[in-house]
């Protein structure tokens, strides 16, 4: 049996400062069962010069779009691999054996759905911020993310078969609605027990805290309903208060 193969998608416009840092990780890889897809808005600046010089990119798009979701809709689209993961602009794989570790991970599950890990954060100059307050629980369920988004989107891995299309009627938090739709479908979890990614805190729903606060609520409000959705308002209430106290 042979590891599966994995359709990494980056989605980039504009980003002249941070893509290579994301190619930089793809490129070092020490295993190679991936299928390599960015998507570009029609970048104006030089983000197109940097990509074209990595000879690790198996499908290039650049066009106009309807949006950050819209775009990733086009690399789910394109992918022909078993598993999609979502690597944007800024974010990086974590270490150069992240793939080869990923892969012998499905070997001993071969069955699984779903693999997922945990995120360390960095900021624009790749500088360590730590790891990502929201620790990804073991086991993982959709009911943890009454909690917020626990998994970060960069550190999961849906198998293609199981991924939605992203719901464009959201402009910030189609992701959240995407990995809990994912694993409302999911048979087998696995849990990878390492770091998968590190994320660019300076991300796209970070400048939108409060959009992408009301998308969630609604969101919840529409696959647990009111009261659970108001209880786990109220822990996450609490949570904060507690770190806050410290």
């Amino acid at each position: 049996m042979n590891a599966p193969l994995i359709s990494i998608i980056t989605v980039v416009f504009n980003s002249e400062q941070f893509i290579k840092t994301t190619l930089d990780s793809i490129a070092e890889q020490q295993e190679k069962n991936f299928e390599y897809i960015v998507i570009d808005g029609g970048s104006t600046d030089k983000t197109l010069d940097i990509i074209k010089q990595y000879n690790i990119v198996d499908v290039l798009v650049s066009e106009r779009d309807n949006g950050l979701y819209d775009a990733m809709n086009k690399g789910l689209n394109l992918a022909h691999g078993q598993f999609v993961w979502f690597i944007n602009s800024g974010d990086k794989l974590f270490d150069k054996n992240t793939t080869y570790d990923i892969g012998q991970v499905y070997l001993k599950n071969p069955d699984c759905d779903v693999i997922y890990g945990q995120t360390q954060l960095i900021d624009e100059k790749g500088t360590v911020l730590g790891m990502r307050k929201k620790t990804a629980p073991n086991p993982l369920t959709a009911n943890s993310l009454k909690m917020g988004l626990m998994v970060c989107h960069q550190s999961i891995l849906v198998k293609k078969s199981i991924a939605s299309q992203y719901d464009l009627n959201y402009k910030v938090s189609a992701d959240y609605l995407w990995v809990l739709e994912a694993l409302e479908k999911v048979q087998n979890i696995v849990y990878a027990d390492r770091i998968l990614s590190s994320y660019l805190e300076n991300g796209f729903s970070a400048n939108n805290k409060t959009l992408s606060n009301k998308e969630r609520l609604k969101i919840m409000m529409q696959h647990f309903g009111f009261l659970p959705t108001m209880w786990a308002h109220v822990k996450i209430l609490c949570r904060y208060i507690k770190e806050y106290k410290k």
